[in-house]
Parts: structure tokens; C-alpha cells; sequence
């Protein structure tokens, strides 16, 4: 008994496993905008650019820097060269904080510390006076801040500001990869019921055939036919043995594209649940042609208008000269012992300090005057572009709406064509009991009833897919179906990587 209900379980699980997967449009958008390869991938770019954010927010991050050096040294001097020599060694151990300052200024505070030995050999010894050995140290600042170029936000955070307009920029380019891809989705679901449709309408039409083949071979037989009629009724089953055949295999192409765009695993059928629109779709011109001019592919141009315009400013300020305000003070010490020299550091009684002006200037500034250029002509090119964007997506709208308009035509002249075709065949089926249609005939007028058929088909598939690219051409498909991308999306898998 253990058997059969093994064998059972394992049908059963069989069956389960291979039934038809039921999809529904909404399913497979969602489906499509989760899991699409390309959609995926699209992501990384505005999280890339997140990195490059914070990347350059690092211009703002304290430095450390420590050095430390040792020199011996063995010189003789120049009145006494033959007297004798004269020996230094030192050790260095020097350390700093700096840190960049929004207006542009660049602040350090700087520890240092050095030990000197210095020995003399020969007679120059009698006349060395002071302090052999010695530690010497100094805590100080230093200021330095730009007063014409580089001065300011704008300047010091320029990689920052052209960062996050990229990100803004990029997320502009993933919103058009999503609007095309929930329309190929759309598109490609459709098409995928269009399919089967036909499908659907070649089983039929190959069961008329062969119903019309088995009839014609009793007439013979009974000899109201020439034998000749079976040959025409075998030739028109045959070639609809084939178009099923053909309509069979585009189903399972089909399928495999839908699988493929979706990431849908396993190898089981799919088939559509929702069908084509094919109520009357009011059309606003005017707020159509509004809705886009804010498509994302136009707004991701003027943000890179953005971009080269906040070049352009930072690019003319780099015209002025370079005219620098350098300002330091410093505690320093001096004695034979370490403890003693800190001692006289924190004492406040050697203090030092200065202020100047520094001031460069190239003779042309060429470099500043061919980049400032460039940026403008680059502004120029990138408002062309606009333009041309906007001209052309007033164009794409104009003529989606006459597709969408011509699309609901072609239901009524698609519905009338099947029903005249409908009728016609009803005519020679009864023109051919009569004797007065040939079985070619009416296997002639049934293959024009086939197109008719699929011709009302793809007009209705037509007429959703031109109401479909008129909400991709405006821009709106995104917000018809619910799908929405915002800046966490990319940040969420800019903080996910470790």
C-alpha cells in the first residue's frame, strides 16, 4: 500500500509543480521592478554617486600628520678649516592637526619638537660658547585663508555640490530606465495574451478544417463530390496543422521573454489574467504636453544644466588672482631638559607670531580662461539639448495621442471585419452543401475569418499599447501603476555594502 501512495504523493507534487503561473498586470510590474536585471543594475549608479558624496565630505576631516627625522651632521669651519671640525645631531619629532574650513580657509596646529648635540673637536672648542646639548619646542597655529580665489562654499565645495546633482542626475536616468521598462512590461504582457489569442483561434480553425475534411471524404465516398475536393480539404487541415504549429511555438517564445524580463524561475507555463483596454480613453492634449516637459530623461538634462552652471561660477571666480591671508603664533621653548623646555612653552614667555599677504597671478591665466570658456560653451550645448528634448517630447505626444486615437478606430473596424467574415462563411458553408462553393472556397473564405480574428486581436493590443506609450512619452506610466523610486532606495544599498 506504501506504493501507491508514493507514486500518488509524487503526481500530486508533480502536478503542483507544473501548473500555469496565473499573472496579472500589477503582479507583473511589480515583479518586473524588483527583480529586472537591468533595473537592478541601474540602482548602483545613484549609490556609487552617494559614496562619491561622502567621498568628497572628507575634504572637511581632521589630519593628522606626524614626522620624525635624524641628522648627524660633520662640518668645518670656514675661518678655521684647519682648526678643527664642528658635529650636530638632531632628532625631530614633529606633529600636526589641519583642517579645511568652508570658507576656504585651512587651519593647523602644529607640535614640534626637536633635540640638538652639537660637538666641536680641535682648538675651535675655546671659542664655542652657549647651549651644547638642548631640546627646543614650539606649539603654534597657522592660518591661511583665501580672499579672491577660492573663496567661500561655492568654491571649497564644489566636488561635493557636482556630486550630489550627478546622484540627482542619476536617479533622473534609473526613473527613465524604470518608465521603459514598466512599459515593455506592459507591451510585452500583451503581447503574450495576443498570442495565445491567436493561438486560441488556430485550434478552432484547424478543428473547422477537419471537420470540413471528414465531411468532404463522405461525400465522395458518396459520390456528390469529385475525389479531387479531398485534396483540397487535406491541403487546407495540413497548412493549419502547420499555423498552429507556429502559433504553438511563439506562445513558448513568449513565455521565455516574459520569464526572462520578470526573473521568473522555473519552467512551467504563463498566462496573462488581465486583458486589453478597449473602453474610450479621454485624451488631454494640453496637459499631456505639460506632464512632458517634467519626463524624467528632460529633467536629468537640466540637472546636468545644473552641474555645468555651478562650474561656470566657481570657474569664474578662478579668473581673479590668487591673494592669500597667512597668519601664525606660536609658544616655544628651549633647555637642556625635555620637561623643563615644556615648561617654558606653556610659560607664555617666547611667544611668536606673524601676518602677511600671499599673492600669485599667472601673466594670461590661460588655464582659468579656457576652462571658464569651456564651461560656458558647455552650458550652451546642454540648453540646446534641453530644448531639443522638450521639441521632441511634444512631438512623441502629439502622436501617441493620434495612435491612441486611430488605435480605438481600429477596435470598431476590426469588430465589423470579423463579423462581415463571420457571415460570409456561414454563406459558402451553405453554398457548399448546395454544390454551388467548391471545399477550396470555403477553406479560403475560413482563412480570411482567421485574419479577421487576429486582426480584432491586435487592435485591441494596439489600442492599450498606444494608450501605454502615451503614458511613457508624458511620463505619467510610473505614476498609473503605482511605482515609485526615491533617494533611499539607492542610499539603502549604498549603507548595505561593508
Amino acid at each position: 500500500m506504501f506504493l501507491p501512495l508514493f507514486v500518488l504523493a509524487f503526481s500530486s507534487l508533480a502536478t503542483a509543480t507544473d501548473a500555469p503561473l496565473l499573472l496579472t498586470m500589477k503582479e507583473a510590474i511589480r515583479m518586473g521592478v524588483e527583480k529586472n536585471l537591468d533595473v537592478r543594475a541601474e540602482l548602483y549608479n545613484p549609490a556609487m554617486y552617494e559614496a562619491d558624496i561622502n567621498r568628497n565630505k572628507s575634504i572637511y576631516d581632521l589630519l593628522f600628520t606626524a614626522q620624525t627625522n635624524y641628522t648627524d651632521a660633520t662640518s668645518r669651519s670656514a675661518a678655521t678649516v684647519a682648526l678643527g671640525t664642528y658635529s650636530q645631531q638632531s632628532l625631530e619629532l614633529n606633529a600636526a592637526l589641519s583642517r579645511l574650513f568652508w570658507t576656504g580657509a585651512m587651519a593647523t596646529v602644529n607640535f614640534n619638537n626637536a633635540y640638538l648635540n652639537n660637538s666641536v673637536n680641535g682648538n675651535l672648542a675655546t671659542s664655542t660658547t652657549g647651549l651644547k646639548n638642548y631640546w627646543q619646542s614650539s606649539l603654534g597655529v597657522t592660518l591661511s585663508q583665501p580672499l579672491l580665489k577660492n573663496l567661500g562654499r561655492q568654491d571649497t565645495e564644489i566636488n561635493i555640490n557636482v556630486s550630489r546633482l550627478s546622484k540627482f542626475a542619476s536617479i533622473e536616468h534609473f526613473n527613465t530606465r524604470l518608465l521603459n521598462t514598466v512599459a515593455q512590461i506592459r507591451t510585452e504582457y500583451f503581447k503574450l495574451y495576443s498570442l495565445r489569442e491567436e493561438l486560441e483561434v488556430r485550434k478552432v480553425s484547424l478543428e473547422l478544417a477537419r471537420k470540413i475534411l471528414a465531411e468532404t471524404k463522405a461525400k465522395v465516398g458518396a459520390g456528390v463530390l469529385p475525389a479531387m475536393e479531398i485534396l483540397n480539404a487535406e491541403f487546407g487541415a495540413v497548412s493549419r496543422e502547420k499555423d498552429l504549429i507556429d502559433a504553438e511555438k511563439a506562445v513558448s517564445n513568449q513565455v521565455d521573454v516574459l520569464r526572462l524580463l520578470l526573473q521568473i524561475e522555473g519552467k512551467g507555463d504563463i498566462r496573462t489574467v488581465d486583458t486589453p483596454r478597449s473602453a474610450p480613453f479621454a485624451v488631454n492634449e494640453e496637459e499631456s504636453l505639460r506632464r512632458a516637459m517634467s519626463r524624467p530623461d528632460i529633467k536629468e538634462q537640466k540637472r546636468n544644466l545644473e552641474i555645468s552652471e555651478l562650474q561656470t561660477r566657481v570657474f569664474s571666480d578662478r579668473l581673479k588672482p590668487d591673494l592669500s591671508l597667512v597668519a601664525s603664533t606660536s609658544l616655544t621653548g628651549i633647555d637642556r631638559e625635555y620637561q623643563a623646555d615644556l615648561n617654558k612653552v606653556t610659560s607664555f614667555d617666547a611667544p611668536v607670531w606673524s601676518i602677511g599677504l600671499n599673492f600669485s597671478y599667472p601673466f594670461g591665466n590661460n588655464a582659468a580662461e579656457n576652462d571658464y570658456r569651456r564651461s560656458r560653451l558647455q552650458n550652451g550645448q546642454t540648453a540646446l539639448q534641453i530644448r531639443s528634448l522638450e521639441e521632441s517630447a511634444a512631438n512623441d505626444v502629439k502622436s501617441a495621442i493620434r495612435d491612441v486615437t486611430s488605435g480605438y478606430s481600429q477596435i470598431d473596424v476590426a469588430g465589423r471585419q470579423r463579423a462581415y467574415a463571420e457571415e460570409r462563411l456561414k454563406a459558402y458553408i451553405r453554398k457548399n452543401e448546395v454544390g454551388l462553393a467548391t471545399t477550396k472556397d470555403v477553406m479560403d473564405v475560413e482563412n480570411d475569418l482567421v485574419t479577421a480574428k487576429n486582426n480584432q486581436i491586435v487592435a485591441l493590443v494596439n489600442y492599450d499599447n498606444a494608450i501605454t506609450h502615451l503614458w511613457q512619452v508624458t511620463g505619467e506610466l510610473l505614476e498609473r501603476e503605482g511605482v515609485r523610486m526615491v533617494e533611499g532606495d539607492a542610499d539603502k544599498l549604498y549603507t548595505g555594502v561593508h
